[in-house]
């Protein structure tokens, strides 16, 4: 089996280059729960680059506009229906922000206005490795009143072939798994858990 890479992926507009510990983080989290062989290291792609197309697992984020070239789209809709998988976090973890409102409306242009939709909270990927019985894990950034000052409940997905091409997630799990991998023994539940079961599901569903 060839080892697992995780794959952030670099657009042309807003701020891709997130959360620079967090790969590391869940990877360590991966080597130490799974027996996935596992690249130590993160690989950025262009989302215009055939590249692209060799990642089964793909991560995208930011804070600022999310709006893809003519390229980018095909690409991207194309990498979905063909079995890949992306993860995309808003940073703002702000249904209203700029990322949340211009990413949706991406995926509305690359793959219909509805395709875009609340994924029960006792979808596979909530079960597939660690169990969340509860749906999405809380962090700390929906708690402290910044960004709308809301704990959502839910995930979005787009479904393509009966499983989650894109998975969406208003959460900011990227700053919440964004610290030294070394600190983990300072809490209580790792918190990496369900970006574990994110990676898994990609894997093997």
């Amino acid at each position: 089996m060839k080892p697992f890479v995780f794959t952030r992926i670099q657009y042309t507009s807003g701020d891709w280059d997130t959360d620079q510990r967090m790969p590391s983080n869940l990877l360590h989290s991966l080597v130490e729960y799974t027996t996935l062989p596992v690249d130590q290291k993160e690989r950025v792609v262009r989302l215009n680059s055939p590249d692209l197309f060799k990642s089964q697992f793909c991560y995208l984020s930011g804070h600022k506009l999310v709006e893809f070239s003519q390229q980018e789209r095909d690409y991207v809709k194309r990498y979905v229906q063909n079995g890949g998988f992306i993860f995309a976090d808003d940073c703002n973890h702000d249904v209203d922000g700029l990322f949340a409102k211009s990413f949706e409306q991406e995926m509305g242009r690359t793959f219909g206005p509805k395709a875009l939709q609340k994924i029960p909270n006792t979808h596979p990927i909530y079960s597939c490795f660690f169990k969340f019985p509860d749906g999405p894990p809380t962090t700390s950034f929906e708690l402290n009143g910044w960004g709308d000052d809301l704990v959502h409940d839910y995930l979005k997905a787009i479904i393509v072939n009966g499983r989650i091409g894109v998975l969406y997630s208003n959460k900011d799990y990227g700053c919440e798994w964004d610290y030294d991998f070394r600190n983990k023994r300072f809490l209580a539940e790792d918190n990496t858990k369900f970006g574990v079961n994110i990676v898994m599901y990609a894997l093997t569903v």
